[in-house]
């Protein structure tokens, strides 16, 4: 396989998720351990969208680490286009809430960071660094450091550099969720316009059930810990969508479904 730093023609086939009896503990002290994970059972297909939400607690960030190959799980599989996932690759880009960038570089440098570390050479890495900062609106911010850029704008910049090896998977960790709600539906909006042009898989994980309808094509519900698949609900919004989407998600048969789920995970905790 071509590196993914240096490949510039992805198939569209790629990014298909695949768990099967996902098992995760943690040392809890005294010799115990705690159960996060249990018998968990996902499949994602390539390019689609899919929501996760649940209690906190559920295991929610647990699995996108999974997924990530930065967590080896207990027992069970994890594949990614039908190979095993042992370690991190750059075909997968996790996204924390957390911008976490490089303080003292600029944010075409910190989208760069990446591409200095697969050692593209200069003018390839400076023209995609353009291409990625037009495509999340912030060239104009190229040389301002992340003290002098708005949440939502190191957001995108977060954004823009997890995009930069250009993966085939790309997972949220509530990335918007310590925005504003102005903020945060612009983003979202931002979101759906990137994956229209480039069906990167996405697998987001939301607290907000509004957030999930308007974003995904399933959402997944987590039990309580330790956490596995309840529910599996299809979404059936057309697309594009659009802030009238948005509104019309916080009501309505679907948003009713997975509100039951969730309070059935609390009530059985």
């Amino acid at each position: 396989m071509r590196d993914a730093a240096r490949d510039p023609a992805r198939a569209t086939t790629a990014g298909r998720i695949e768990l099967r009896g996902v098992r995760v503990s943690f040392g809890a002290g005294g010799g115990t351990r705690l159960l996060a994970l249990d018998q968990l059972d996902l499949d994602v297909a390539a390019g689609e969208i899919v929501a996760l939400i649940g209690p906190n607690g559920s295991g929610k960030s647990t699995l996108l680490r999974v997924i990530a190959g930065l967590l080896a799980p207990d027992e069970g599989s994890v594949r990614l286009d039908g190979a095993s996932v042992t370690e991190p690759s750059s075909r997968v880009g996790l996204v924390f809430q957390e911008p976490r960038l490089l303080p003292w570089r600029t944010t075409a440098q910190n989208v760069a960071y990446p591409l200095e570390l697969a050692g593209l050479a200069r003018p390839e890495r400076e023209a995609r660094v353009a291409a990625l900062l037009d495509t999340v609106g912030l060239r104009a911010a190229a040389a301002q450091v992340p003290s002098q850029l708005s949440g939502g704008m190191r957001q995108r910049a977060a954004l823009a550099r997890t995009l930069a090896l250009q993966p085939t998977v790309l997972l949220l960790d509530e990335p918007f969720s310590a925005l504003d709600e102005l903020t945060r539906e612009r983003l979202n909006l931002e979101l759906l316009a990137l994956h229209a042009r480039t069906p990167t898989t996405i697998l987001v994980v939301t607290h907000s059930v509004q957030e999930a309808i308007f974003l995904a094509d399933r959402v997944v519900v987590l039990s309580e810990r330790p956490g596995h698949v309840v529910a599996d609900i299809p979404i059936h919004l057309p697309r594009p969508r659009s802030l009238a989407d948005l509104d019309a998600a916080a009501v309505g048969d679907t948003a009713r479904r997975i509100r039951v789920h969730l309070g059935a995970t609390e009530a059985a905790a």
